[in-house]
């Protein structure tokens, strides 16, 4: 295990998914979510909706792996051999060994269809066994049911609720929920299990 380093380029993939960094010259791939599918961003502290939102939602994202705080990936699905959304580690802590997992979203096409499990086992797999991270976590908007049901459903487990933790572009403020996944439990039975849903 080594530290991890946001200024290396790396893809990780297996047979449904290939996930590399994101760039600024992956625009055109992800302009249609951003023009047809604005209600994806419905719970995002960050939206994409819309050409400039999805500019600015590039320039961020760069900008934050330039300062080594994120790692913004562009998600290719090999199934539908077309460009489905983007997903990111983000809050690395490398002396902590502990980093985030989210801003991820998929188009409405690819939600349901087993890619987000293939992109959380890939994922996964690097933070624990090659980035030399104890601890992955995961934070959503409380009211977001489909993606707490997702990351229960690979195994993440509630630490609790943050609330009023952020305001939101319209001015109200939301609760997190606060939920992770520990190297221990990857290594005791979380891999196996996540793996057997790749089938």
């Amino acid at each position: 295990m080594g530290a991890f380093s946001t200024t290396v380029d790396f893809v990780l993939e297996d047979d449904r998914v290939l996930l590399r960094p994101l760039s600024e010259n992956d625009f055109p791939y992800l302009l249609p979510f951003s023009k047809d599918e604005k209600d994806l961003w419905k719970y995002s502290m960050v939206s994409a909706a819309g050409e400039e939102g999805l500019q600015k939602y590039l320039q961020k994202a760069l900008a934050a792996r330039v300062s080594g705080d994120e790692y913004p990936f562009i998600v290719f699905d090999k199934k539908f051999q077309n460009y489905a959304g983007s997903t990111r580690f983000y809050d690395i802590q490398t002396a902590n060994h502990s980093m985030q997992l989210g801003y991820t979203w998929y188009g409405k096409k690819f939600q349901g269809s087993g890619l987000n499990v293939h992109c959380k086992y890939l994922l996964l797999s690097f933070a624990f066994e090659n980035a030399g991270m104890f601890r992955v976590e995961f934070r959503a908007d409380a009211r977001n049911q489909r993606s707490i049901a997702a990351m229960k459903k690979i195994g993440c487990s509630v630490e609790g609720i943050i609330r009023q933790h952020l305001q939101l572009e319209d001015g109200t403020r939301r609760d997190s929920i606060i939920l992770s996944i520990l190297k221990t439990e990857w290594d005791n039975g979380g891999k196996e299990k996540l793996k057997a849903l790749l089938k």
